[in-house]
């Protein structure tokens, strides 16, 4: 029970305080005036104002509450490094035994897990939440089980009573720690990239370490070891060693003694573009259809096009004097001879044999190809003659051959059963809304090697793909294409089709028919495996700890099968299936936890001086537990305090009149006709 006396004024304070200034005034006057009875009266005026303050005797029957204690535990994962996770377990259950020992003392136990998408520690974040849920009166401090490195001190609560840390690390902690400074999104194939990394030791270091190893590997081969200056930033060239994603891995070993080799390892994925592709267009004679494929090369910024169009074959004799002629000659030896290595796709529109490339230029096209060059022949009439190119050097590397017949019948080009599963001609279908227009000449041929990916006239081949040595040759048994990009009856996919068919030439990865690769999301993996085969098997996966886990795929869509996986590390995956491998890293290059390891109170200091708190070393051991009065230090030397708050809950309330009122209007009745009695003796 409490007692204590309290006003309800009948009037305004400034009311109050007026009339108060009024008696004053009229006692001063009574003085001057020489009246006997003025203490009498300016006790009756006391007492009226005293009454109009309302002044009550109020009891309380007040309840205690309990002082409430945060003790955050930080869980982490830099908090999982050495022995730092069960020193944290072992110090949280010896606090809260203590706290919970104390009077009048609860606890609430709150955990620091990893902050998601790579944001760290977010302790002040776990620390506004939990404040956000008590009454702030009650708050008698709050102790943080940490290793200080903090990553959201933006969120930083104002605190009501005291913070400590208590952190986890030791005095003899150190470790070595590659960072990447910059790296590119992308970079062009042929062409130096620029990668800056430094490779750093922190805390009690080993002293005397000048040059530490360095082991580069790329799309996980067999790391290249170098050996760099410790401390400096060292500038790197590399160059990629072929286009769509390369998995970059930087490491430096592990040396005893170090907290980790978590941050010892970077991971760099850099996609590798073309900077320009480089085309040959031999056009065997002027027709409709020439200007297609010009058109669609050109379009392309990135194509450089060669192109050759024959308007006076060697056989033509007209009469006309040379003089007067202003054709351009063919440079046959500088284009199949000197600089055939230099182009990326060579195209025979529509060609025959005409004595213009002799015998040994053919040969040279066809090794071409076998070391890794492409070649598209687009055939007309001249391929069913007995001048056709297929009569040439190049015809063990063409995947048809011609039977002299040239079909001039319409048709409807249509997409094959394996051509749905290709990657050149798959979902084309979807690419063109309304039924595709027809073309009008098929030169009939026999499939003998390869794919074929289109069918023309009574299924007859139409477009037939294949891999030679290191190259690739196609045929489309067709010069018609160009009626789609006329809109004839409606037109066709014929951009399309044309651009992925050069681009499936050019090797880019996306139109590899035999592929696998996986597309990260944060901690999670889609792998896709692109098949012409129905039956693939499951996928294996191996974590960069060596754990390997099976996966079924699933065929979401012709020749194309998927799976999901959840990585339970952070780092470089190896996806293997069949005879097809890739490599993909999961979370970021460098773990925001694993960038400072060392224990330290610095990101907490301003915070934990604006409280009146501390930072103790657990490994000087446990602190004791004080009570502080608020505004004082709450921490010296093996000690924290916390500062009671002495907060109540009420639960009932009684108010008392000092005087009644009859007994008020008695006293002020008696003093006023005291006074008067006083002055009217005299």
């Amino acid at each position: 029970m409490t007692s204590t006396i309290v006003f309800d004024p009948l009037l305004p304070w400034w009311l109050i305080a007026l009339l108060a200034l009024v008696t004053a005034c009229g006692i001063a006057l009574a003085l001057v005036r020489g009246l006997s009875g003025w203490p009498l009266r300016a006790l009756a005026g006391a007492v009226i104002l005293a009454a109009l303050t309302g002044p009550v005797y109020q009891q309380e029957d007040r309840k205690p509450l309990t002082d409430i204690v945060l003790l955050l535990e930080d869980e982490s994962a830099s908090q999982r490094l050495a022995e730092r996770g069960e020193t944290t377990a072992s110090a949280a259950e010896t606090l809260a035994a203590r706290i919970e020992a104390r009077d009048n003392t609860e606890l609430r136990r709150i955990t620091v897990p990893d902050g998601t998408d790579n944001a760290g520690t977010e302790a002040m974040t776990a620390l506004s939440e939990a404040l956000a849920e008590e009454p702030r009166g009650r708050i008698a401090g709050a102790i943080l089980l940490s290793d200080g490195r903090i990553h959201d001190m933006d969120r930083a609560p104002d605190m009501p009573a005291p913070l400590h840390l208590l952190h986890t690390g030791r005095s003899d902690d150190w470790d070595r720690r590659l960072r990447i400074d910059n790296a590119p999104a992308f970079a062009i194939l042929g062409e130096e990239v620029s990668m800056t990394l430094t490779i750093t030791d922190e805390g009690a270091a080993p002293e005397g370490v000048r040059d530490v190893p360095l082991d580069i590997s790329i799309d996980g081969d067999e790391p290249q070891r170098f050996n760099v200056p410790l401390g400096r930033e060292i500038e790197l060239p590399l160059s990629l060693p072929h286009g769509g994603r390369n998995v970059l891995q930087f490491t430096t070993p592990y040396v005893d003694g170090e907290l980790t080799d978590r941050n010892n390892t970077a991971l760099v994925q850099i996609n590798g573009v073309r900077d320009r592709l480089s085309v040959l267009l031999v056009s065997g004679e002027p027709h409709a259809g020439g200007r297609t494929w010009r058109n669609l090369l050109k379009s392309d910024s990135s194509v450089d096009l060669v192109h050759f169009t024959i308007l006076r074959p060697p056989e033509k004799q007209d009469g006309v004097p040379v003089r007067e002629l202003s054709l351009i000659a063919f440079p046959t030896r500088e284009l199949f001879l000197e600089k055939i290595d230099d182009f990326d796709l060579i195209i025979f529109d529509r060609y025959k044999r005409r004595g213009i490339l002799p015998s040994i230029y053919l040969e040279n096209v066809r090794n071409y190809v076998e070391k890794g060059g492409a070649v598209l022949i687009a055939a007309g009439p001249d391929f069913a003659s007995a001048d056709s190119l297929y009569r040439t050097p190049i015809e063990p590397i063409v995947p048809a051959r011609p039977t002299a017949r040239v079909i001039e019948e319409r048709y409807r080009p249509k997409v094959s059963e394996l051509g749905q599963r290709h990657p050149v001609t798959a979902g084309l279908e979807q690419e063109f809304d309304g039924e595709w227009g027809r073309w009008m000449r098929q030169i009939e041929v026999e499939q003998t090697a390869g794919d074929m990916v289109m069918t023309g006239k009574d299924d007859r081949p139409l477009l037939v793909l294949d891999r030679v040595g290191e190259g690739r040759i196609a045929l489309l048994a067709s010069d018609h294409a160009w009626l789609w990009n006329r809109g004839y009856e409606g037109g066709g996919p014929q951009l399309e089709l044309l651009r992925r068919l050069a681009h499936w030439m050019m090797k880019e990865p996306e139109l590899e028919e035999e592929a696998l690769w996986a597309e990260a999301t944060g901690q999670r993996m889609r792998i896709i495996r692109r098949s012409l085969s129905g039956d693939i098997g499951d996928v294996t996966i191996t974590s960069p700890s060596g754990e390997t886990f099976e996966r079924s795929l699933e065929e979401v869509s012709p020749g194309r099968f998927e799976t999901q996986f959840g990585g339970p590390e952070i780092g470089l995956y190896r996806l293997e299936n069949g005879d097809q491998s890739a490599v993909i890293g999961l979370g970021p290059a460098a773990p925001v936890e694993f960038e400072q390891t060392i224990a330290s109170a610095a990101p907490l200091a301003p915070m934990l001086e604006q409280s009146g708190g501390g930072a103790l070393a657990l490994e000087d051991g446990m602190p004791r537990i004080r009570d502080v009065r608020p505004g004082r230090p709450a921490a010296g030397r093996g000690w924290i305090g916390l500062t009671p708050r002495g907060a109540f809950e009420t639960a009932s309330v009684t108010q008392t009149a000092l005087l009644p009122a009859w007994a008020v209007l008695l006293l002020i009745s008696a003093l006023v006709v005291g006074g008067w009695l006083r002055e009217g003796r005299r």
